[in-house]
């Protein structure tokens, strides 16, 4: 029986701590950067979700390939399992959380 492989990625993006889950993380094809394939988002069958979860989902929707420069990126883990993706602020460590948008309601 073969598990596949699960990457837990950290890294620094425009001020933000950002952890992601991939398939693949490689070195590389270009001279400096780390590759991270796969994007692991999860699937919303149950009532309550995740905003931050769809707020990377939506940022990376199409992305087959990341190419993050090698000084951005803190950690790679390899996970057993999926945990909560997150945005935090690099300075103070709290997460970045997305409101819903609110229904416009006319007056």
């Amino acid at each position: 029986m073969t598990t596949k492989t699960l990457h837990r990625v950290t890294f620094l993006s425009h001020g933000k701590v950002y952890v992601l889950y991939a398939q693949r993380v490689e070195s590389g094809r270009l001279w400096g950067f780390v590759e991270v394939s796969g994007l692991v988002f999860d699937v919303h069958d149950r009532l309550v979700v995740d905003p931050t979860e769809e707020r990377l989902r939506d940022e990376f929707a199409g992305t087959r390939t990341l190419h993050l420069p090698m000084q951005s990126v803190l950690r790679i883990e390899d996970v057993e399992a999926k945990g909560p993706s997150a945005i935090r602020d690099a300075e103070s460590g709290e997460q970045v959380v997305t409101p819903f948008p609110l229904p416009h309601r006319p007056r």
